[in-house]
């Protein structure tokens, strides 16, 4: 079931501080139980370092498919995208603006950052 009042915030590319290594395997492991819940969030907003989970190379793009193909929008920062030079390398979602990242927030009455 699709919770239309929650909003996830990523603004860095993994979870928690530590090795990167760690931090990525916490992320897909969080991604991966986000997709098993009875309860998805309306959206997941990446900005800054978090859209590094959205380009081609992220360890968590099946996760992120998964989590779309339930109806989960993504939505990557475009702004943080141009900035590290990221835009052509993106493989799911959508790149908006922030804009978009306000809407999702101002529909949630929960928004969750990592």
């Amino acid at each position: 079931m699709l919770t239309r009042d929650t909003v996830i915030m990523l603004a860095s590319n993994g979870m928690g501080r530590g090795p990167e290594e760690l931090q990525l395997l916490l992320i897909g492991k969080y991604l991966e139980l986000l997709d098993l819940a009875e309860d998805i969030p309306a959206a997941i907003c990446f900005y800054t370092d978090g859209v590094k989970l959205v380009i081609e190379g992220s360890p968590v793009l099946e996760q992120l498919t998964a989590l779309e193909r339930k109806g989960v929008r993504l939505i990557a920062c475009s702004t943080c995208l141009n900035y590290l030079g990221l835009a052509d390398k993106i493989k799911i979602g959508i790149i908006g603006g922030m804009t978009d990242i306000l809407e999702a927030q101002l529909q949630a009455s929960k928004i969750i950052t990592l």
